[in-house]
């Protein structure tokens, strides 16, 4: 599997050792991204939502944990990246994946990406089953269903229903054929993975459509599209083709 990963460190060299250690030693992993400090970091992670984060401790305006702290629910794993070792027992109580000194170790990095690959295919696993059974569960109906988590519990609801999706950090808000909004503790990889591919496209880092809704398409560099309900949708140039493949 590819794990999009993102770096957040002050120091540029830093930035640069790691990302070629991981070039060179982990290339399950994709660099989506980088910054270098806390404020540009949490901008960063609530835009691409990434699969890893490795963060270094100690940086202007502020510090890994009063990021993390903002981005609360954590749906992505972390790696702490520092210099010091007194920070480890706060590390691990924000439920760090690991907690690596600087210089980097190789074998150290190594260990700690392949620990993190597991886990998310435990984790996708484990969402494939629960699809699979909801799915089977509604086999006798047209409309397969799904479970939203909600801040009162949860809702279910036909996919069918489902025009389209928008990112809020690790939130989602799901609009409904009817004009209706729903606002999900999930992120939108999770609903990436979940919905049936035949129908729903991510176009977007921030957006998945159902397919079915599409009013009409504007040409641009990725171009747009424009839902039934009226709402205009930027399709990104690495999109583009996908878009298409599916609406044809």
């Amino acid at each position: 599997m590819v794990i999009n990963t993102i770096l957040i460190d002050d120091e540029p060299g830093s930035i640069r050792a790691l990302e070629g250690l991981l070039e060179k030693y982990c290339p399950v992993v994709n660099i989506i991204g980088q910054a270098q400090n806390p404020i540009e970091g949490a901008k960063l992670v609530q835009e691409m939502q990434p699969d890893l984060v490795f963060l270094d401790i100690e940086m202007p305006y502020g510090n890994a944990f009063d990021m993390l702290d903002k981005l609360a629910p954590i749906r992505f794993e972390v790696i702490f990246v520092t210099a010091f070792n007194n920070y480890a027992l706060k590390a691990f109580r924000y439920a760090a994946a690991d907690y690596l000194l600087k210089p980097i170790s190789i074998e150290e990095l190594s260990e700690a990406v392949n620990r993190i690959s597991e886990r998310l295919d435990r984790k996708k696993v484990n969402t494939s089953i629960e699809t699979l059974l909801s799915n089977l569960h509604n086999e006798g109906s047209n409309a397969k269903r799904i479970s939203l988590p909600t801040q009162d519990g949860f809702r279910v609801e036909d996919i069918n229903n489902i025009m389209y999706l928008h990112a809020e950090g690790s939130y989602t808000f799901i609009y409904l054929k009817d004009k209706e909004k729903i606002l999900v503790s999930r992120n939108l990889k999770d609903f990436e993975d979940m919905l049936p591919d035949n129908i729903f496209c991510r176009i977007h880092h921030s957006s998945i459509i159902n397919i079915n809704y599409v009013k009409q398409y504007f040409k641009g560099r990725g171009g747009e599209v424009e839902m039934q309900d009226g709402e205009i949708i930027l399709i990104s140039t690495r999109k583009k083709a996908d878009f298409f493949k599916m609406i044809r």
